[in-house]
């Protein structure tokens, strides 16, 4: 796959006009980047339906009015330059557009996402009436945007890795707000599921598991590979992004049949000049838009919520069976938050024998693993049963004591359905409620280590602070030894104004003062 070379490039021109002899510093006029785009969001009078892994959600849809208008913001500087990932410090001229440049050392990483995902674009922009269309569309819709963004600052971090890990664009960290919203739960008429909306086959294809007990479709770090996987193919395939996010759209045979035509015509075979469904003429220029907004919200009146450049969850492997609710309590965070970061899960139970990853914030791991060793009870509150050979629902019931009935109940089988050799059973213990799908669940109260105060036990080490006339971040953060970082991210705190009588996680063990 093509990268990004060194040298000098001209930012209006996209032409390489040198190489440096020695390393240096990037100037630039303008940042260029967008983010948004909800991937059920139709333009006016213009429907498509998706034929690909990356149909639109159809959760997410919204209504526009008819003749809707917004005034279209002034444009930002476009780097227009192809290929992928800079690999060492360049040097970069800007047009002479009377705007004091600024220089960028490549070499230290940015504070924040959102300029890191800036510096690592590198698919050709495109300026068409679509493009302008889709800007004044997300531009009139900041709540939108704001959410969409705020849901995607889980993930974007691990994604943009994963993207500089192999050399690709930046842009593909977009793709997910144009596909599904940033929602892992998103689903689609054709049934594309996840941040990436995977059709059933096509995450097959790209060793998804999809059955009873997990959906990994919906897993941000499996779906996240495939995804990579996938568009790294269809680059190689195609040399070509546009051509290639085109393809994850409508599917690269589609697309190769269209160039195929209008290479027989001795027509262009550009992306531009394709003749392809409604869909996928509006895809890119969503996320062109996007991208554009990204690039330089303030010009669009939009303001991006504040998501550093640092990891927002840590990885654990379990080997046992574990409720997902009482994953949630022990990690002491809200059970929506916690599907959230592990929606792939279709039971109220993880199967240990799937030696499933769990994704945690990396604020609540070790609060987590400290409530897990100080835990007496049962992690399931049910048993799971592999079926042998010659057994039937009825000699499982009769082995478990309780009911044919509660059995299939518990299973979601009809009358008709049967189990043979191989199958799990999902058996309740005692008096425990009936499973559900983890998206219907909800949080129950469990003594936690902190609670239990267990003797030679490691409690979890946060504490809380009510807030005080005068009470600043900074002030706290130092009273208790920790920073303000921590204390951000610990209670998702975004401006810097704090409201007296708030109750403030505390990390970190050292009083001050």
């Amino acid at each position: 796959m093509q990268l990004r070379p060194r040298g000098v490039w001209n930012l209006r021109a996209g032409v390489r006009i040198g190489r440096p002899a020695f390393p240096c510093k990037i100037l630039i006029a303008g940042c260029v980047m967008v983010l948004a785009g909800c991937a059920s969001m139709e333009r006016p009078a213009a429907t498509g339906q998706n034929q690909h892994a990356t149909t639109s959600a159809s959760a997410s849809q919204i209504d526009i009015p008819a003749g809707f208008s917004s005034p279209r913001a002034t444009r930002a500087p476009q780097a227009v330059v192809s290929g992928r990932r800079i690999d060492a410090p360049l040097a970069v001229q800007t047009p002479d557009d009377g705007l004091e440049p600024q220089t960028v050392d490549l070499t230290v990483q940015p504070p924040d996402i959102w300029t890191r995902i800036r510096r690592g674009f590198a698919v050709p922009n495109i300026d068409t009436s679509l493009v302008k269309e889709w800007e004044n569309f997300y531009a009139s819709r900041p709540d939108y945007l704001q959410r969409t963004a705020e849901r995607a600052g889980k993930y974007l971090y691990y994604i943009v890795e994963e993207i500089d890990q192999r050399g690709m664009p930046t842009e593909l960290a977009l793709l997910p707000f144009v596909e599904s919203s940033y929602d892992p739960w998103a689903l689609s008429r054709s049934q594309a599921s996840g941040l990436w909306q995977f059709i059933p086959a096509t995450g097959r294809g790209f060793n998804l598991k999809q059955d009873w007990w997990r959906d990994e479709r919906r897993d941000p770090i499996a779906s996240t590979k495939a995804a990579l996987d996938y568009l790294q193919y269809l680059f190689d395939f195609h040399g070509d992004w546009h051509l290639a996010l085109a393809s994850y759209n409508w599917g690269e045979g589609s697309v190769k049949r269209a160039m195929d035509k209008n290479a027989a015509r001795a027509q262009p075979t550009d992306y531009l000049s394709l003749d392809m469904p409604d869909e996928t003429r509006n895809y890119i220029p969503k996320l062109q838009a996007i991208k554009n907004i990204i690039a330089n919200p303030s010009a669009f009146n939009i303001a991006l919520p504040a998501i550093d450049n640092q990891p927002y969850f840590v990885t654990i492997t379990k080997s046992r069976n574990i409720d997902v609710k009482l994953a949630a309590q022990l990690a002491e965070m809200p059970l929506e938050e916690f599907k959230a970061l592990n929606p792939s899960f279709n039971r109220g139970v993880i199967l240990g024998s799937h030696q499933p990853t769990l994704l945690l914030p990396a604020d609540r791991i070790s609060v987590f693993e400290a409530n897990l060793r100080a835990y007496s009870g049962s992690l399931s509150s049910w048993h799971t049963h592999e079926m042998s050979r010659g057994e039937t629902l009825t000699s499982v019931a009769k082995k478990y004591g309780t009911s044919v009935a509660t059995l299939r109940k518990a299973n979601g089988l009809g009358r008709r359905s049967r189990v043979g050799a191989g199958d799990i059973l999902m058996v309740p213990t005692g008096r425990q409620p009936e499973p559900t799908l983890v998206a219907s669940a909800g949080p129950t109260p469990v003594r936690t280590a902190a609670e239990t105060g267990a003797r030679g036990k490691k409690q979890a080490h946060v504490r809380t602070h009510k807030v005080r006339k005068g009470d600043t971040l900074s002030s706290i953060a130092q009273r208790y030894g920790t920073s303000v970082q921590q204390l951000r991210a610990l209670n998702r705190v975004k401006g810097s104004t704090l409201s007296i009588g708030r109750t403030l996680q505390i990390p970190g063990t050292g009083v001050r003062g």
